[in-house]
């Protein structure tokens, strides 16, 4: 029997009108949802559904909209999606990640990622920062470029190691604009600025760790019905107690999605890839990541029946 690894896309992939195609089309994503509008305590899906747009690219409110999303996929696939083998997300997807393999409830990860991007917000209120992409030049060469960048108490590091091609750069607003200079002057094909509210996955984000260490100490966990691949180690998890220590690392680490990728297709030879939740841009990432890999997104309804119809 072919295995199954699920990935689950992080901030990016929100847009308004997320999930409204799969409540109105299946019971369960319905309830799904409903359910994690109540654990919250305000209306989460009217703002997926109908906006504003600025009201959901806030961190605090697009954390818990992606996992919302995936979470209503996940409960319409139901025993469809038959036995996992191993999971994985990128960033905030990583909670996701772990409700798949049974170590969050949807309504405890739903407030913790709630949790999590208000404290990543005030991080960058408190010291504003910056990210950008860069394509088309391989990591090596743009943690070079970072590090000769970082200057005058300035910081600037590669935060998102989504292909051999392409990074992301996290940190102080100068250093992040000085290190993508220095990478287009060292071949990279284009360096685009990213709307964030923050330096994510950068030592500016150390603030946040304490209040997340606290939520996290006071929320359920349990054992792993199957291993997460952990973005900040790249390695599988195979207790809760790790997962807990490993999301609070997270917050600073650099997501290490190349080799997270390869550590799973290693875990889950010949696997099948599915993508839960709004968008499809894992399944690209893993395709440079892991040549060869089959991956299925399923973010529409439309992807969902097609799934469940084959």
């Amino acid at each position: 029997m072919v295995g199954t690894i699920v990935l689950c896309p992080g901030q990016g992939a929100q847009k308004v009108g997320m999930a409204r195609d799969l409540a109105e089309r299946f019971p369960a994503a319905r309830h799904a949802l409903q359910a994690l509008d109540e654990a919250l305590g305000f209306p989460l899906t009217a703002t997926m559904f109908d906006g504003p747009e600025d009201a959901l690219l806030r961190t605090d409110v697009t954390q818990p909209a992606i996992l919302a999303h995936s979470v209503a996929v996940r409960a319409v696939l139901g025993d469809r999606l038959g036995p996992v083998q191993a999971a994985m997300g990128h960033s905030l997807g990583e909670y996701s990640a772990y409700v798949v393999a049974g170590v969050l409830s949807p309504t405890d990860a739903v407030r913790l990622v709630r949790k999590r991007g208000e404290l990543m917000a005030a991080a960058g209120d408190a010291r504003p920062g910056a990210m950008s992409a860069v394509l088309g030049l391989d990591t090596a060469a743009v943690a070079a470029a970072c590090a000769a960048s970082s200057v005058a108490g300035d910081l600037a590091v590669a935060a998102n190691l989504n292909a051999p091609d392409q990074t992301v750069i996290s940190g102080d607003p100068a250093a992040v604009a000085r290190a993508g200079d220095a990478c287009k002057a060292a071949g990279a094909k284009r360096v685009m600025p990213l709307k964030v509210s923050g330096a994510f996955h950068s030592p500016l984000m150390a603030p946040a760790q304490a209040g997340l260490a606290e939520a996290l100490a006071a929320a359920s966990f349990h054992e792993p019905v199957c291993p997460v691949i952990a973005n900040a180690v790249a390695a599988p998890v195979y207790t809760s107690a790790d997962a807990r220590r490993l999301l609070v690392e997270q917050l600073t680490a650099p997501v290490r999605f190349v080799e997270s990728a390869q550590a799973a297709a290693a875990l889950v030879p010949d696997a099948r890839w599915i993508e839960i939740g709004p968008g499809s841009v894992l399944a690209g990432l893993v395709k440079k990541c892991v040549p060869g890999a089959q991956v299925t997104s399923l973010g529409t309804a439309d992807d969902v029946e097609r799934f469940l119809s084959a």
